[in-house]
């Protein structure tokens, strides 16, 4: 294990990191709210920090092996998560304690969305920026975007980047070099993160809303600059743009790149895709379900109302973004449990979403159906397909085992928040919430996660890793086969 490497690359990414405290300084300056400060304070230690880390190592360079990248990228989400906390830490408003402020920082930078921050409607516009640009970073993963840097500085990035990308099969890259491939990914969230902004923008939000809300929907994570959230609005317009860009957000990026690439626009690419086309059936069949239910209980006024509030709120929790119109926990009979389980399905691999993901819901049903094939046909053999692609059992067992780990992982989480007197449904859904990086859960934390205890948040914390590092790359480290040479 190349410690020293690691050393080196980790300092290297703390001081890149610390550029991010810079951006809302400026905006603190902009709009004179007094929260630059807490920034400029940030900005210094994080850089002093990475140079600390750097400079006695900055020699030692060598090739990353499959074990180091797994371990830098384990290292970068929670130094780099430990970092984003300072400025919350220094910052008078909010006046939030460590436990709170580390809890916000992971939140963000894993996409959760979970918040103990209130009153956001009167907290300086430095603050509110921060937490929606720590979102926007954490979304596409910040490990991806130094891929694109690190082969510039003498560091191959590919082990990284296996560690780092979500679903299945991580060997496929849309590019040939992964540099290029790691700017192809982030060329396509940018402007899908402008295109954003501009829709939010012309329906109806000032620029700042327009800017913070298209960071945390293209990353679906779900925070606000409002308490009321987007149902600060009261906009079916603004709902709408949101839905679709969320969903768009929620595909595989590879196919965006495949769509748009420089033989010009191919949309046929979505439509043969079949983690793509069940995507679209989930949310169509979730939509038609919390509709009928809403609007045979008479919830709302009209039926376009309960449409818009419907399409929206199932759209945002399924693909785990967390927006709200208005609280979800609130609606009648089994549909915040319903809405809650949809979002263990989470979005595509390789895109922003959270969730187990819809390619590995789909292998885990056809292979329910192939050992109840051989239940009739014990001495047939069937071989599952995507598409027309016969797949290798490798990936089926793989699939499998995530699966498994996944459920483990809930069940110790959730039985440790219960050991901590917290009641079953707020532990239920604050772990599911957590570990499907969705945000807003049921009981006590269906607004924020204020009231709960600071050993409950920790633990929460550790869920949100497990969910956005897709389990197996933090439960590696556990290992003892790991440490061995």
């Amino acid at each position: 294990m190349q410690y020293k490497t690691i050393i080196r690359i980790t300092g290297l990414l703390m001081g890149l990191f610390s550029m991010t405290m810079l951006p809302p300084a400026l905006v603190a300056v902009i709009y004179k709210d007094g929260g630059g400060t807490a920034f400029i304070q940030a900005f210094s230690v994080s850089l002093f920090l990475g140079f600390l880390l750097w400079y006695p190592n900055r020699k030692q360079k060598g090739d990353l092996r499959t074990r180091e990248g797994f371990l830098i990228v384990v290292l970068f989400w929670t130094v780099l998560g430990s970092i984003g906390s300072l400025p919350f830490i220094f910052s008078t408003e909010p006046n939030l304690s460590w436990t709170d402020s580390f809890f916000e920082s992971f939140s963000a930078l894993t996409t959760t969305g979970a918040t103990v921050i209130t009153g956001l409607d009167h907290l300086p516009k430095a603050i509110l920026f921060y937490r929606h640009l720590l979102q926007w970073m954490g979304g596409m993963g910040i490990i991806v975007l130094a891929v694109a840097i690190l082969p510039l500085l003498g560091i191959g990035g590919m082990q990284l980047y296996k560690a780092e990308v979500p679903g299945p099969v991580k060997d496929s890259k849309m590019t040939p070099r992964i540099a290029e491939t790691a700017k192809a990914l982030w060329y396509i969230y940018l402007m899908l993160t402008v295109a954003c902004a501009s829709a939010f923008y012309f329906a109806g939000m000032d620029v700042f809303d327009a800017i913070c809300h298209s960071f945390s929907t293209i990353a679906i994570g779900g925070f606000s600059t409002h308490d009321a959230s987007l149902g600060y609005f009261e906009s079916p317009l603004i709902n709408v743009i949101c839905a679709v860009f969320l969903l768009i957000a929620a595909v595989n990026f590879s196919l965006h790149f495949a769509a748009f690439s420089r033989r010009g626009i191919n949309f046929k690419v979505y439509f043969k895709d079949a983690e793509f086309k069940a995507l679209i059936a989930v949310q169509l069949v979730l939509t038609a379900v919390c509709f009928a239910t809403l609007y045979n209980a008479g919830i709302y006024d009209s039926a376009e109302q309960t449409l818009d509030y419907a399409f929206f709120q199932v759209v945002s929790i399924s693909t785990t973004a967390g927006f709200g119109t208005e609280s979800f926990s609130s609606w009648p009979l089994y549909l915040p449990v319903l809405l809650i389980f949809s979002s263990f399905i989470g979005g595509c691999a390789g895109s922003t979403g959270g969730g187990m993901k819809v390619i590995r819901l789909i292998l885990l049903f056809l292979q329910g159906s192939r050992e109840l094939k051989r239940l009739v046909h014990p001495k047939a053999l069937y071989s599952i397909k995507i598409g027309s692609t016969a797949l290798p059992d490798r990936i089926i067992d793989a699939v499998w085992g995530f699966f498994s780990a996944y459920a483990l992982v809930f069940v110790v989480c959730m039985v440790i928040l219960m050991a901590m007197d917290m009641d079953p449904t707020t532990a239920f859904s604050a772990t599911a919430a957590s570990l499907n990086n969705l945000g807003p859960g049921l009981g006590e934390v269906a607004d924020n996660y204020a009231s709960i205890t600071d050993g409950a948040k920790w633990v929460l914390i550790v869920a949100m890793l497990f969910g956005r590092l897709e389990v197996f790359t933090l439960l590696v480290l556990f290992t003892p086969t790991f440490w061995k040479n």
